[in-house]
């Protein structure tokens, strides 16, 4: 009974030292936080979705307060979120224009028809690590929807006519964790653009024309006549695929009725020709 009555005060007297170690360990090595974090912190979406470039919200706030402010921009609280953490930091706010996640591919059940069975996991990565899809296009969306399991916002979701993913704009913040989980790397974050006027080649295919053509109807064969035809230099082409800098481009829509397959996109309406 003595050795248990022992044994007892000495795992109490090795508990009581180990936390008194602990306590003056705490208070020496104490660092005080600044307040301003937490604030910051609570006026942030709290999605922690990377959107920022940095490891999650509080990693944001804290380089914010230690003099990053001016430098840094997320993109869930847009301007307006920046202009209340700015104010509360006495700086400048950060302006940026907003952005918006286009889906670089048009290949619709319609344009692209199956032609390979896939009976594994529903999942884009795994899809995309295994082979070309359901369809003989290597570029092409795979439409299992990763983009939408990722998406905090619910802005995207798969048509079931098209079988494509589409984004709301209204919804959409622009954090691109659709961009970074799409293993094709098919959604691309664009300016809004002036009046919500965006135009984008809806491809990805970098196969010459005549096999693009063959594998996808709606595809980009890289004929260049977007290029020409573009007033402004906007549009260039690479590797038998036509690209439209957003910083050049002014939305005239010119290019939209030039191309012969539907590849370029455009979120508003293109005004009917005049009848001759």
């Amino acid at each position: 009974m003595e050795v248990l009555i022992y044994t007892i005060a000495i795992l109490g007297l090795l508990g009581l030292s180990g936390a008194l170690i602990l306590y003056i360990t705490s208070k020496k090595f104490h660092v005080e936080e600044d307040p301003r974090i937490d604030s910051i912190v609570s006026m942030l979406p709290g999605a922690n979705c990377g959107g920022c470039g940095l490891k999650g919200c509080r990693d944001f706030a804290t380089r914010c307060v230690g003099g990053e402010a001016g430098k840094l921009f997320c993109p869930v609280a847009g301007s307006e979120g920046m202009a209340k953490i700015a104010a509360l930091l006495g700086v400048e706010a950060t302006a940026m224009e907003r952005k918006i996640a286009v889906l670089k591919c048009s290949g619709c059940r319609q344009a692209r028809p199956k032609i390979y069975d896939y009976d594994g996991v529903n999942s884009c990565a795994v899809m995309n690590s295994v082979g070309v899809g359901t369809s003989g296009c290597s570029f092409g969306c795979l439409g299992c929807g990763d983009c939408v399991e990722v998406c905090n916002y619910n802005a995207i979701h798969i048509d079931m006519d098209t079988g494509l993913p589409v984004v709301d704009p209204d919804k959409c913040t622009a954090c691109g964790a659709c961009t970074t989980e799409c293993p094709r790397h098919l959604l691309e974050l664009r300016p809004e653009g002036r009046r919500k006027r965006r135009v984008w080649v809806a491809c990805s295919s970098r196969d010459r024309g005549p096999l693009a053509r063959k594998v996808c109807a709606s595809a980009c064969i890289g004929c260049g006549k977007c290029a020409r035809v573009c007033p402004f230099g906007a549009i260039t082409v690479t590797d038998n695929l036509a690209y439209i800098d957003p910083t050049v481009c002014k939305a005239c829509g010119k290019c939209v009725g030039e191309c012969p397959t539907g590849a370029i996109h455009a979120s508003f309406e293109l005004p009917k020709p005049a009848e001759k």
